[in-house]
């Protein structure tokens, strides 16, 4: 073959592989809208916009999972409505036992995470020790109350949900005898239980309620274990602390009424429902991350309001009479007001000892330190 030839058809073959190459390169320079999906990238010497700006890296580490109806449930509803709002995808781990394995899931996710939320009481300690470990993440710890510079708590005024629900098993026990399945004996369990006899108090003063302990916040089989072990002994309402309708199953069993946690659980037993506390996590998931994206946000420990939205109470049940369904609006539209307060004294507790006296509020610091029941609880705490 003619060398020229050979150089013109050499030079022609090089062109095509070139143009080739090209062609099939990966496209790296792109960008995330808010709604996820990719767009062009900006040319290199044009400065971002805010909607072209990287979205924070959000996860959520649940203590159970969201098909238990109850506390998951709702966080991930929260989560839910974040992403929808934010055009965020978090990731979610799910079953996470509280203690060392806790611990190694937030130092994973702290490698590749901005903003991390733990939604169980006892993922305080393996969080604040990872938190340590990576200042430029930011920590976010439900029901604790260990805070660092890059380490928030949250929760909600749960008791002013409990008082109202107390209210409403006042009028509807017939024996003036209630029971109460408590999770574990630590002071967010703790005050609910008192805010919730105080509630059933205001309205029957000859009530009392009997509490045991499950040691477990999803465990549906221990946890109808307890609540027999309370109808075994003639409550005529039961109530219980802990994320599974166990409690309440148990009692439309007995054909007992019965009261949920978390979530509306009425599905459960809508014959014999009354009522529980509602979560509504979603604005306060939407807010904190909005506050990291703007530069806006401040370690702090978040104690919400039912007027805030937080908290509320799930509707109350198809029999529960509308007298009753109306005395618990009333007062729920006092707490919300600000002209009613659950922890006003007097407040006397199991032993007969004034803890607070006429006219005098609880702080949140006393409130969140509570280690003793009122009068009308038979039952311990234990040590």
């Amino acid at each position: 073959m003619p060398k020229k030839l050979m150089l013109s058809l050499t030079a022609i073959f090089l062109v095509i592989l070139s143009a080739c190459s090209s062609s099939s390169a990966p496209t790296t320079s792109t960008t995330t809208t808010p709604a996820g999906s990719p767009a062009a990238a900006p040319a290199a010497s044009a400065v971002p916009s805010s909607a072209e700006k990287k979205l924070p890296r959000v996860a959520f580490v649940y203590i159970g999972v969201p098909g238990d109806g109850g506390w998951t449930y709702e966080h991930d509803q929260g989560r839910l409505m974040m992403e929808k709002e934010l055009g965020i995808k978090a990731t979610t781990v799910e079953n996470i036992p509280e203690g060392p394995d806790a611990e190694r899931v937030f130092e994973e996710l702290a490698q590749k995470n901005d903003i991390i939320f733990g939604t169980s009481f006892g993922y305080m300690d393996p969080m604040y020790n990872v938190a340590q470990k990576h200042p430029n993440v930011k920590f976010l710890h439900a029901t604790g109350y260990k805070t660092l510079p890059n380490m928030g708590t949250y929760m909600g005024r749960e008791y002013q949900s409990a008082y109202l629900v107390g209210m409403a098993a006042g009028k509807m026990t017939k024996n003036n005898h209630m029971g109460y399945v408590g999770a574990f004996p630590i002071p967010e369990v703790i005050y609910t239980i008192n805010a919730f006899t105080l509630g059933a108090q205001s309205v029957n003063p000859n009530v009392d309620v009997s509490v045991v302990w499950s040691n477990t916040w999803f465990d549906p089989a221990t946890e109808k274990q307890a609540a027999i072990s309370l109808l075994d002994k003639g409550v005529d309402v039961l109530a219980a602390y802990q994320d599974s309708p166990a409690g309440i199953q148990a009692a439309a069993e007995r054909k007992v009424w019965g009261i949920g946690n978390d979530s509306d659980m009425g599905r459960f037993a809508p014959e014999t429902y009354i009522s529980n506390p509602k979560w509504n996590w979603g604005p306060y998931y939407v807010q904190t991350v909005k506050s990291v994206m703007d530069g806006t946000w401040k370690s702090e420990a978040y104690f919400g309001t039912m007027k805030e939205g937080i908290t509320d109470i799930a509707p109350l049940g198809k029999n529960v009479p509308a007298d009753v369904k109306a005395l618990v609006e009333k007062k729920k539209q006092e707490i919300m007001a600000g002209t009613f307060d659950v922890f006003q004294g007097p407040i006397v507790d199991q032993d007969g000892k004034v803890r607070f006296e006429q006219g005098k509020k609880m702080t949140d610091e006393e409130i969140l330190g509570t280690t003793w029941f009122v009068k009308g609880i038979k039952g311990v705490i234990p040590k």
